[in-house]
This record gives C-alpha cells, sequence and structure tokens, in this order.
C-alpha cells in the first residue's frame, strides 16, 4: 500500500472513532432523559440522607408539595427532613393543608425548621408543625393572625358615572361587594368568620408550642418578633441555622451523624416532560445556571391571585 492509501486509512479510522464517541454519547444522553423524564431528583436512591424542603414566597394550597411530604414520609431512606421556611404566610387554608401534611411526616421521622428571613402568619404555622423551630437572630417571626381584605370602588365608580346593579336572594348575597359600601352586617359577618379561622390559629399556636391560652393570647396580636425575641418568647427553640438543626438531629434524634443534606423538590413537569430536579440537573450538564431555568415559573407563582381568608404580614407600605 502507498503512502496515501496509509494516510486515507488512518483519516478513515479517526472518522469512524469520532461517529462511535458520538454514538455513546447519544445514547447515554438518551438514556439520562429517559430516566429524568421519569421523574428521578438528585439524591434520590443515594442512600440515607437527611432531606432539606424549601417553603418559600407566598403559601397557597399546593399539591404537588403535599406529594413530595408524602412521599419522604414513605422513603425510608430519608432519616430526617428540615424544613426551610421563607415565607410571609398565605391563604389560611394553604397553610393548614401544609401544617397538617408536615405533622404526618413528623409522625413517621424527625422533622425539624429552619427559619431564613422570615417565618410569619401561615409561614410561622408551618414551622409550628415540625418538632424543632430554629432561627437566625434577626430572622421574622410570629404575626399571629387572620386578614380579609375586600376593596370597595363605589366611590370611584360614582365619580366615573358608573352605577353597578344588582338583585340579590338576601341582603348578605355576595357581602362585601366592591361596588358598594359594605353595610354593617356583612361586616360583622366577615368578623365572625375571621374571627373562628383567628381562634384556630390561637389554639394551634397554644398546642405546639405549649402554652396557656392567656400566653397565647398575648403574643397573638399580629405583632412580629426577631429571632431573638421570638427565643424569649418561646416562639422558637433555638437560634443558629442549619448546622443547629443538624446537631440537634444528631444529638437529640438519634439521626446518624454526617449525613448528607440534600435538596427535594415537588414534581413540576416542564418542557419534555422532566421534573424540576431533572430540570436542574440538565441544565447544569448543558452548562447553564439551574436557578435561571425558574425564573419565569417563580414570576408567574409570584403573581398568582390570594381568595379567601388570609394569614400573611405585609410589612407598612405593602
Amino acid at each position: 500500500m502507498d503512502a496515501q492509501g496509509i494516510i486515507d486509512r488512518r483519516r478513515l479510522r479517526r472518522k469512524l472513532s469520532f461517529w462511535r464517541v458520538v454514538a455513546l454519547c447519544g445514547l447515554a444522553l438518551a438514556v439520562l432523559l429517559a430516566v429524568l423524564a421519569a421523574g428521578w431528583q438528585p439524591g434520590a436512591g443515594l442512600g440515607p440522607t437527611i432531606a432539606r424542603v424549601e417553603i418559600s414566597g407566598v403559601i397557597t394550597e399546593d399539591r404537588k408539595m403535599l406529594d413530595l411530604l408524602e412521599d419522604l414520609a414513605e422513603d425510608d431512606a430519608v432519616k430526617a427532613v428540615i424544613v426551610k421556611v421563607n415565607s410571609p404566610g398565605g391563604t389560611t387554608v394553604g397553610g393548614e393543608t401544609l401544617f397538617h401534611a408536615v405533622r404526618r411526616l413528623a409522625e413517621a421521622k424527625p422533622v425539624a425548621a429552619e427559619v431564613g428571613q422570615l417565618a410569619a402568619s401561615a409561614g410561622y404555622m408551618v414551622a409550628m408543625a415540625t418538632d424543632r423551630i430554629v432561627a437566625h437572630h434577626s430572622s421574622i417571626v410570629g404575626s399571629i393572625g387572620v386578614l380579609f381584605q375586600y376593596v370597595d370602588a363605589s366611590v370611584l365608580l360614582g365619580r366615573i358615572g358608573v352605577d353597578v346593579a344588582a338583585v340579590k336572594s338576601s341582603p348578605l348575597k355576595a357581602e362585601p361587594s366592591p361596588f358598594d359600601p359594605a353595610p354593617p352586617e356583612a361586616r360583622e359577618m366577615i368578623g365572625r368568620l375571621v374571627n373562628s379561622s383567628f381562634d384556630w390559629f390561637k389554639r394551634l399556636v397554644t398546642e405546639r408550642r405549649g402554652f396557656t391560652p392567656a400566653e397565647t393570647d398575648a403574643l397573638a396580636d399580629g405583632s412580629v418578633f426577631s429571632g431573638e425575641q421570638g427565643l424569649a418568647n418561646r416562639l422558637v427553640d433555638a437560634l443558629g441555622g442549619e448546622a443547629e438543626v443538624r446537631r440537634w438531629l444528631e444529638d437529640e434524634r438519634g439521626v446518624p451523624k454526617g449525613l448528607e443534606i440534600v435538596e427535594r423538590e415537588p414534581e413540576s413537569e416542564g418542557r419534555w416532560g422532566l421534573s424540576s430536579g431533572a430540570r436542574a440537573l440538565a441544565v447544569s450538564l448543558l452548562g447553564f445556571d439551574p436557578a435561571a431555568s425558574g425564573l419565569a415559573q417563580a414570576v408567574a407563582g409570584a403573581t398568582g391571585r390570594l381568595d379567601g381568608m388570609v394569614s400573611l404580614w405585609q410589612p407598612p407600605g405593602h
């Protein structure tokens, strides 16, 4: 064989080797995507771990979060759960459903809360469901209370010459209405509704924090407290962060020392049917920031409506 033939054969071998590598990489990627599409999350199936679940932003009814908490309760590889709370609250029903879900989880394995910037109102309700609340010195906790807001646009409508008429089956039907000032009977009705939910919230605080009803009443005026003040008022159990939570789990609840803490997220299918954890890994493999992939979803969630009773702390001016 002449020299040119030898060179051509070597080139052909290099091309074949290249395409073999491409084919193997493509096959590996296809298998990976199939596994991810099946709902695999980073941290699942890696042996004994401590799961970290974040409850952040405005709390509403979240079926997928409830499913995650149920899955963690049934996962024998998860030896404990840290609930990271960073929420001003939300709907009272949303807080209630999360409270009961966390309580069911705590019946199966040790669960502790780490308060981030704030755990207020329904956010504090969720933290109370755990067996240990750890907050930072400057965290915000409390805001024990219930709120019902409605709009009275009657003056504005009058200024632009709009009059809305209604035929109702009874005087309190569809009250309070944004088209007319609320009559005293409607305000009394809403007051009874608020007080009923408020009394229930206070009973939770009394039971979970070991207060007397009088002690709960003294703190349930809507006030917020720093983590340090919360410790003094027994709204939290300790000051610190995740390291303090880990210490308590290991020393007081017998969780094996040194377990990896793994972030667990609710399943939320996006494009190509990938779960949120799967998308994060896939995006990372492609060289992008996983946090950026959820930006649109976060913006959409922040603009959702809050209907019904609300347990939400709002700083002045908001």
